[in-house]
């Protein structure tokens, strides 16, 4: 008789226990479904912001066009993907993939500054992104670059047109056979 009663006493621990793992499951279940929508929320909020900026920067980089990011119809936005649709000035909308190196060079940094600006960051680097780039395109690209004062952007670049806007070059010489010195030039 003793091992009964100390088996019910040990089935009442074990359904203390079921029920407080059944509880904690639905707490985090309910907490996931709170941070999921919170998530859904906030991703569509800057999604839009984003979006405006794009559109914006877009037409300023190419000097006119439109351009948009289109989130795929239907699909959870915490699943979905993203389409990048451009028209350059006397182009026809087209995915970015159907753009020429330096359409989709000037697209993508357009879409990178369109979030910068909806979310700052105290610097940004830029590795050679303009060397697809046409002259007329370099003005443009450098243009909406100097817009961006409360970033710091580092730029690497072997282009003259983008060296020149800039407010200090730092290089690397080597003034003799396997000794390398950095230099800095301040522009004012």
């Amino acid at each position: 008789m003793a091992t009964r009663r100390g088996g019910g006493r040990r089935l009442a621990g074990l359904e203390a226990q079921l029920n407080d793992v059944t509880g904690a499951k639905e707490s985090i279940e309910q907490l996931i479904a709170r941070i999921d929508e919170e998530s859904r929320r906030l991703l569509a909020d800057t999604f839009e912001v984003v979006r405006g900026h794009f559109r914006t920067l877009f037409e300023r980089v190419f000097g006119g066009g439109q351009a948009d990011i289109v989130l795929e119809p239907g699909v959870d936005v915490l699943e979905t993907s993203v389409e990048i649709v451009a028209r350059p000035p006397g182009k026809e909308p087209r995915s970015i993939s159907l753009l020429s190196g330096g359409e989709k060079t000037m697209t993508c940094v357009a879409l990178l500054l369109a979030i910068f600006r909806s979310r700052p960051s105290p610097f940004c680097i830029l590795d050679e992104v303009d060397a697809a780039l046409d002259e007329a395109n370099v003005d443009r690209f450098v243009g909406v670059l100097r817009e961006f004062t409360g970033t710091q952007i580092i730029v690497v670049t072997h282009r003259k047109a983008t060296m020149a806007a800039a407010d200090t070059l730092y290089g690397v010489t080597m003034e003799e056979p396997g000794v390398s010195k950095l230099i800095s030039v301040q522009l004012n």
